[in-house]
């Protein structure tokens, strides 16, 4: 079945709003099999928003609408659909006492403006919203289901996960198609080495779809199988794509070699914080030029305070000396990006916080700020055990500081895993 996505709204067509509905929506439909064709994003305009439904109604099967069911005089979705449809807005009752519910959890007043959002096309049927006050709603355009939900993220994605995928699957019933899908996490490859590591592929697996993301900087490698395959009854669908993705994703992976630090597509922090759960250790970081980065990426990882301990952000030189207690000697004669300073990071905040590790970083982000013998880009990584220290210089080769902090801060983390690993 093919599917489409419609986001709506001046301020997601200006670029004032990222769009990260699609990307989350095309991941949810791509797990119960639906091809996503399109991504399309219109204004507050009714006449250009009736004539997008009406093309979507004549082309796809499945169709998922974000924005404009809300209150005010720009949220004209429900309206639009109602024409593309050919029908009235009604009031829905059921839609309307929902969001009464809402507005008494919250012991909120509801305003007048607030009755808009019932306002629903004649025959469709309500998606109720848990989250927020704009009810979405279910109906069909043309030859395609459509569901239309609210454009705040987190409204939207408790109402796909709850209502509309389930919907979707039952839609399809017995005839909708499997979909499996595996992913590696990929460090240290620029996007092009990954291709050429990859090349023959699809002629070796031509049942399995292969696809990169690139989510600077670690790489996503996606491995897509779908039902039907050739030649196979419908009871061993799901057996055989399991079997013949399996086996594509151990080709790539021994393609792809060092790089691959992870097998099922988690995030690299993810993989340090399991990794210091399984070996018992804690964790405390001293961040120079990363500025908390590294610190603000393991904290992400839910149950992360059953093993991060402390964090510091030592910018300055005395910073490092007064918490850290670097050695003013050492700082004189090797200067703050140098192995020896960042060996000394590391073991002082592994000392002053008593974690297991002690991960540091020093370097110089830039712009400005390189020399001959440190240009920009370069780093230093320190890692601290009470068994053990080590220490590794890294060199980007990016101008940008953004871009920079964030290679630095992954070369640290990976440093930690590869330690952790070797246990």
């Amino acid at each position: 079945m093919k599917g489409e996505i419609l986001s709506t709204g001046d301020e997601v067509c200006s670029g004032s709003i990222a769009d990260t509905n699609a990307a989350h929506i095309a991941a949810g439909l791509a797990d119960t099999g639906i091809t996503v064709t399109r991504h399309s994003c219109v204004g507050d305009d009714m006449n250009d928003l009736v004539a997008v439904l009406s093309e979507i109604g004549e082309r796809s099967d499945i169709a998922i609408i974000t924005g404009g069911l809300g209150p005010t005089v720009d949220d004209l979705t429900a309206e639009a659909a109602a024409c593309a449809a050919g029908v009235d807005c009604v009031l829905d009752e059921s839609a309307l006492e929902s969001i009464r519910r809402i507005f008494a959890k919250y012991s909120r007043t509801m305003a007048s403006s607030d009755v808009k959002q019932a306002m629903l096309p004649a025959g469709a049927a309500p998606i109720f919203n848990l989250a927020g006050t704009a009810p979405g709603f279910i109906m069909v355009i043309g030859r395609c289901r459509c569901y239309f939900l609210p454009g705040v993220p987190r409204e939207m994605e408790r109402m796909l996960a709850a209502s509309v995928i389930p919907d979707i699957i039952s839609f399809q019933g017995d005839g909708g198609a499997i979909t499996i899908q595996k992913q590696l996490s990929l460090f240290g490859l620029p996007e092009a080495r990954v291709n050429d590591r990859l090349a023959g592929f699809s002629k070796r697996f031509p049942s399995v779809k292969l696809g990169m993301l690139a989510r600077f900087p670690i790489i996503f490698v996606k491995l897509t199988a779908h039902s039907p395959m050739d030649g196979l009854p419908n009871g061993n669908y799901q057996a055989a794509l399991e079997e013949n993705i399996s086996r594509a994703k151990e080709w790539a992976a021994a393609r792809l070699g060092d790089s691959v630090f992870d097998v099922n597509g988690r995030s690299m922090e993810a993989v340090v914080g399991d990794l210091l759960i399984k070996n018992s250790a804690t964790i405390a970081v001293a961040e120079s030029c990363t500025g908390g980065l590294i610190s603000h990426l393991l904290t992400n990882v839910p149950g992360s305070s059953d093993y991060f301990l402390f964090s510091g952000v030592t910018y300055a030189n005395s910073a490092k000396m007064n918490v850290l207690c670097v050695e003013k000697e050492t700082m004189d004669t090797f200067g703050a990006v140098s192995r020896e300073t960042v060996r000394q990071m590391a073991a002082g905040v592994r000392r002053m916080s008593g974690a297991t590790y002690g991960l540091a970083t020093s370097g110089i982000a830039g712009p400005a700020g390189g020399t001959p013998e440190k240009p920009v880009g370069t780093v230093w990584v320190g890692v601290a055990s009470e068994k053990r220290e080590e220490t590794i210089r890294f060199h980007s080769p990016f101008n940008d500081r953004l871009s920079n902090k964030q290679i630095f801060a992954m070369w640290a983390l990976d440093a930690l895993r590869k330690i952790l690993t070797d246990l």
